[in-house]
Parts: structure tokens; sequence; C-alpha cells
């Protein structure tokens, strides 16, 4: 679900066929460059915060990344997902308040 607000898209959105999900494009743009995948409407690169915005929402991908492992022993925790979302949070406000 997290994949799905930053990037505004649905798993069965047209654009994801056989070979491309959701899961395989987000982790394509972790490596490729994560703005691709951020819908443009939450983040812009003129705003004042965009990089410390694009880290904290490259982490969230990350971690929604890791709560979609295939294999459930892979998967991270209900507890400690909860714990790095509220660590991505402080560091996205520790950020925040550098600038």
């Amino acid at each position: 679900m997290m994949m799905e607000i930053f990037t505004r898209k649905k798993p069965i959105d047209e654009m994801f066929t056989s070979d491309l999900s959701l899961k395989r494009w987000v982790s394509e743009a972790l490596v490729n460059g994560v703005t691709q995948a951020i819908d443009s409407r939450l983040i812009r690169q003129e705003e004042e915060h965009f990089f410390a915005e694009v880290s904290c929402v490259s982490s969230i991908f990350e971690l929604a990344l890791n709560c979609t492992e295939e294999s459930p022993e892979n998967r991270i925790n209900i507890k400690d997902a909860l714990a790095l979302l509220q660590k991505i949070r402080l560091e996205f406000l520790a950020k925040l308040s550098e600038n």
C-alpha cells in the first residue's frame, strides 16, 4: 500500500504487464532514480525540502519492498516495520530543521 500511495499507481495499472510489476518498478527506481516513481504531484524539484522529501520516500520504498518479500521468513515483522517508519519520520523532521 505504501508503494501505491507514493507512486499513485495500483498493481493492476495498465503499465504493469507480465514482466513488470509495481514492486519491480519501485525496486528499479531505487537503483535508477527514485524520483521517476514518485507521484509528481507529491514532490516537486523546486520545493525547498525536495532532497529531504526524496530521501524520506526512498526509505519508505525500501521498507515497502522489505514488507513485500516473497518468502515470509525474509519479510520484516510489523513491530520492526513500525519502528522503521518512526525512525524515517524522525530523520525527515531532523533534515527539515537543518534548513
